[in-house]
């Protein structure tokens, strides 16, 4: 329940609150005195889209408070819960407009965006009046209205929907890619073959290069090697160390033992000598190169580095990309038989979405010959027996909530053709019809404050007693805000507040006064008369509000 509206430099009202009670709230006043103002402001506070510039004249900032009962069951409990506030007993929405056009929002003093107050409105308000705009005469909303009255489950079709459409998709996305892998398949097995036959080795490409730069250095050191090799055989160095050696050995009896020294030294080089000699020999034999082999080796490198090329890869990557091609051609390969899987996919997930569908359409339908009873029992006392309201579901574009269109009809008399509400209904015949639908549709919803702006326009006397009488029978277990011409309706407020609007100091303000006992025969009297109150409008306030 709203408990109470504090308005603050919001368009023509400097300071404003208004504390709201149970069951049937009215208010009236002359026309622009600010009725809709207070809308504004709520809606404001509540975050729906509204006037873009809502600051008093002069002030600094505009701000509105709304304070709301919060049962223990009540579902805004859910939605704080979701956007991580604490729910107390008391919800205190709050929303400030700065001069500057910056829009801040708060839930019980915690900053929040504007989607969770409109989160929040949704479980807490209902506003309605003879322009709806939230639903009742969109034809575009009906479908979600009906099921919400049948209290229907989408679930299991939206569930259904969504596995057809990603089925769908699986299969256009595969069928694609064979039209693409059949444009190249004869590249594909080209390329595979080429590779397959070449098979390289991740690394090789540097091994060949490496042993290619020694197989062209050893052509152009091994002719030196040779000439080192002759120059330490036995016609080099090594004969010459063993005729010194030769020479010594006869000398060393008269030398006295000086020559034993050298003697041993020229030894021991020649033993170093040999080794030298086995060394340089290995090595020359290494400078053996086959010209045939370096050939082989480089045909190798080079169409190694060819393929790369071509393929656009480092050497190194080739095997991996042949792998990568073996996919696409074995999925290629495979490509009729998993199409023929996800066909069969396709298939079972759209018979199901069809049986979910169909479920829906024959439980809207028995939906539908409900909503329709009821009506014709809201439209008895609101002086509409003979009209008929009629839920037509028609064919329409199968989706995630199943594949019917829903539209509510009317006919105002009996024999009339019948034709959407907003063309067939006359402006007092379409605030019944709509009233008796917001009935229908939202009489049940718990904790929700329901608002009708003029919903009486267009009708009066009798007429307009039953549009009254019946906003006075939903209050009783709901609370009802209702902003009214009509004297009738207005007699039967639990609180009535009387809007207006006054100048002080040159600004034009609007205020709200709530009325006595007196007064209220005053505000009806006035309702009945005009500013002019005689004492038959007085009387006849008083007859009205005695019911």
């Amino acid at each position: 329940m709203l408990r109470s509206l504090d308005i603050r430099d919001v368009l023509i009202i400097d300071r404003l609150t208004l504390d709201l009670g149970p069951g049937l709230n009215v208010l009236t006043g002359e026309t622009g005195a600010g009725k809709s103002i207070l809308l504004d402001a709520l809606g404001f506070v509540l975050g729906w889209r509204g006037r873009a510039e809502l600051v008093r004249a002069g002030a600094a900032q505009g701000e509105v408070t709304a304070v709301f009962d919060l049962p223990h069951d009540h579902a805004a409990r859910g939605v704080l819960l979701e956007a991580g506030l604490e729910a107390e007993d008391d919800l205190i929405l709050r929303r400030v407009n700065s001069s500057d056009g910056r829009k801040t929002a708060f839930v019980n003093d915690r900053r929040v965006s504007g989607e969770v107050l409109r989160n929040l409105s949704d479980v807490l308000v209902e506003l309605h009046g003879q322009h709806d705009d939230r639903g009742l005469l969109n034809p575009r909303g009906h479908r979600s209205l009906l099921d919400a009255f049948g209290g229907l489950e989408t679930s299991a079709a939206r569930q259904a929907w969504t596995t057809a459409r990603q089925a769908r998709q699986a299969l256009a996305t595969a069928e694609a890619a064979l039209v693409a892998a059949r444009a190249e398949e004869d590249f594909l097995r080209h390329a595979v073959a080429e590779l397959d036959k070449l098979n390289p080795e991740p690394g090789e490409e540097a091994t060949l290069d490496s042993r290619r730069r020694s197989m062209q250095g050893a052509e152009r050191i091994r002719s030196d090697v040779a000439r080192a090799l002759q120059m330490l055989s036995e016609d080099g160095a090594e004969a010459a160390l063993r005729d010194s050696i030769r020479w010594l050995e006869g000398a060393a009896d008269k030398a006295e033992g000086r020559l034993d020294a050298p003697l041993a030294a020229i030894g021991r080089a020649l033993i170093e000598l040999s080794d030298a000699q086995s060394g340089v020999e290995d090595c020359l034999r290494s400078l053996d190169i086959n010209p045939g082999e370096l050939e082989t080796l480089e045909e190798r490198l080079f169409a190694i580095r060819a393929l790369a090329r071509k393929h656009n890869v480092i050497p190194d990557d080739l095997g991996g990309y042949a792998d990568t091609l073996r996919a696409r051609l074995s999925a290629l390969d495979s490509g009729e038989a998993g199409i023929g899987k996800l066909q069969k996919a396709l298939t079972e997930a759209e018979a199901k979405f069809r049986q979910e569908a169909n479920r829906l359409t024959e439980a809207r339908r028995l939906a539908a010959k409900r909503l329709d009873r009821a009506m014709a029992a809201e439209l008895a006392p609101l002086k509409m027996e003979r009209a008929v309201f009629a839920t037509e579901i028609t064919p329409g574009e199968p989706g995630p909530e199943g594949g019917d269109d829903v539209t509510f009809t009317v006919a105002t008399n009996p024999g009339a053709p019948s034709g959407p509400l907003n063309r067939i209904a006359s402006g007092g015949e379409l605030s019944r019809f709509l009233l008796a639908l917001k009935v229908c549709l939202t009489g049940d919803t718990p904790g929700l404050t329901m608002i009708f702006d003029e919903i009486d326009r267009g009708v009066g006397g009798a007429t307009a007693d039953a549009v009254g009488r019946r906003l006075k029978a939903l209050s009783d277990t709901a609370q009802v805000l209702v902003v009214t011409h009509s004297p009738q309706v207005a007699a039967l407020g639990a609180h009535h507040w009387r809007v207006e609007k006054r100048v002080a100091d040159g600004q034009t303000l609007s205020t709200v006064t709530p009325l006595s006992s007196d007064q209220r025969v005053e505000e009806i009297g006035r309702m009945l008369s005009g500013d002019t109150i005689s004492d038959a409008a007085r009387q006849a306030a008083k007859a009205l509000l005695a019911g």
